[in-house]
């Protein structure tokens, strides 16, 4: 069964009273629905096979790994050649960052319990540490995975677009990012889930 991100009239209300154009865009929008993924050693391997790569052919390398291996879990990866998982068509870095990931937690290096006890900016410079893991998949993984209420990526391309589409901006600085959203924490989370639904070019631009 599938998980969704969950937020409410808490939340919604919450952004609504904090900027007009922001409650125009949920009024339109409705309720958005955005699938979540609580196992973090899924979901972080998963987003660094997709990394770079489109959604079509990330559907078509995840479909393969579940085809030919089932669930991943670290210590079935470890055990898996290098060979044998690029021949889904996982690049060979990528397949280094996995099996790195994959190690580290089968020895104890990395515990992914502890990451869903820390602050937001703590478990982001945990998950940095990690090969082949930037800010921007961290954040995702706080968002996708941990469920986190406060998370809004400048990182993210379509967060950017949504913005800058819903508020007539040719551009967007990290300066004004923040000058335009910091406003919407503690729920900067379920911001993001409009602005990305916004950023969709079949989205209707009329707010």
């Amino acid at each position: 069964m599938e998980k969704y991100f969950e937020y409410g009239d808490e939340e919604i209300q919450y952004l609504c009273e904090k900027d007009e154009k922001m409650a125009r865009l949920i009024e339109k929008a409705g309720h958005i629905y955005r699938t979540v993924n609580p196992d973090l050693y899924s979901c972080l391997t998963d987003s660094i096979v997709g990394q770079q790569i489109s959604t079509a052919a990330h559907n078509t390398i995840r479909s393969r790994i579940f085809q030919k291996f089932g669930t991943l879990t670290p210590e079935k990866v470890i055990e898996i050649s290098d060979e044998e998982l690029k021949s889904v068509g996982i690049s060979y870095r990528k397949v280094a960052y996995i099996k790195d990931f994959s190690q580290k937690i089968v020895d104890n290096q990395f515990n992914v319990e502890n990451i869903s006890k820390m602050s937001d900016e703590d478990a982001i410079g945990r998950l940095v540490s990690l090969k082949g893991v930037g800010k921007w998949t961290a954040e995702m993984m706080l968002t996708f995975s941990m469920c986190r209420p406060d998370v809004l990526s400048y990182g993210d391309l379509a967060i950017r677009r949504g913005i800058m589409k819903l508020y007539g901006l040719e551009e967007l600085s990290e300066a004004e990012f923040h000058n335009l959203t910091d406003k919407f924490s503690p729920y900067r989370t379920t911001a993001a889930l409009y602005f990305w639904h916004y950023a969709n070019p079949k989205c209707d631009s009329t707010i």
